[in-house]
């Protein structure tokens, strides 16, 4: 594993937790923080002793409370298009289901860093917004697209045109967060549904998540498509004999990821 300043990763067995760890900054996402991370995420993926991937906040504050505006203050165009921003594409290819734990501010890129993952978890003091029209820009990292596909078009017009920030138990009502918790059992609520994860057959998982992204990038024919071919496909694995004579001899399954 590689070393890292700007993020921190621990394992919970087959668990990851990587930490965004610039408190003091609200965890700021610098373009060496993204790029850490797609690192990071990266290794663990390619790793089978995991899972599952939790990405959290360093701190009660902020999530991640947007992107380093110091650092693009005076940044040219081409500047910004080789700086780093190709780290958003390599997160985004992750294969091992991820879930944002949301404590505190997740906005501008903080936002769209938890719109990555699969899943969002959120403490009840958590909010959530597209503030860069406020700085006379408008979200870079997907904000627009992924906001769309999950709201619609008025909530997320409304959120991207005036960089309002909304709470999660909001967004929880409208289908954006997952569940919202006490600040206090954030972590802990967010491992115990990353431990059932990760308790799966591995390439199963990899398959669904993989099927599930298919929904929001494909038509409904070709969706269909992908979800009948990695079915078909997992009846090739050992993980599929064990899974369903376990469940014939009323046994937990032993998945082993192959």
């Amino acid at each position: 594993m590689a070393e890292y300043t700007s993020i921190l990763i621990e394992r919970k067995q087959r668990v990851a937790i990587v930490t965004l760890n610039r408190p003091r900054e609200l965890n700021a996402l610098n373009f060496q923080l993204v790029a850490e991370l797609a690192t990071a995420l990266e290794e663990l993926d390619r790793d089978e002793a995991i899972g599952c991937i939790v990405l959290t906040g360093a701190g009660e504050k902020a999530f991640a409370a947007g992107a380093d505006i110091k650092e693009m203050a005076d940044k040219t165009p081409i500047e910004m298009m080789i700086g780093g921003f190709e780290s958003w594409e390599r997160i985004r290819r992750i294969h091992t289901p991820t879930i944002a734990a949301v404590n505190g501010y997740a906005l501008g890129g903080g936002c769209e860093l938890a719109l990555h993952c699969d899943i969002i978890m959120a403490s009840d003091n958590a909010r959530f917004g597209q503030p860069e029209i406020q700085l006379g820009v408008i979200p870079g990292a997907g904000g627009t697209q992924r906001l769309a596909r999950t709201l619609g078009k008025y909530r997320t017009m409304e959120m991207v045109l005036t960089g309002s920030t909304v709470s999660a138990k909001e967004l929880e009502g409208l289908g954006l967060v997952n569940h919202v918790v006490p600040q206090a059992e954030l972590l802990n609520e967010t491992l115990k549904l990353a431990d059932k994860i990760a308790s799966q057959a591995p390439i199963a998982a990899r398959l669904a998540k993989e099927a599930v992204l298919a929904a929001f990038d494909t038509s409904l024919q070709d969706g269909l498509e992908i979800e009948r071919k990695n079915f078909f496909l997992l009846f090739s694995t050992k993980d599929m004999r064990e899974g369903m004579q376990a469940f014939i001899e009323k046994r937990k399954a032993n998945f082993q990821g192959k």
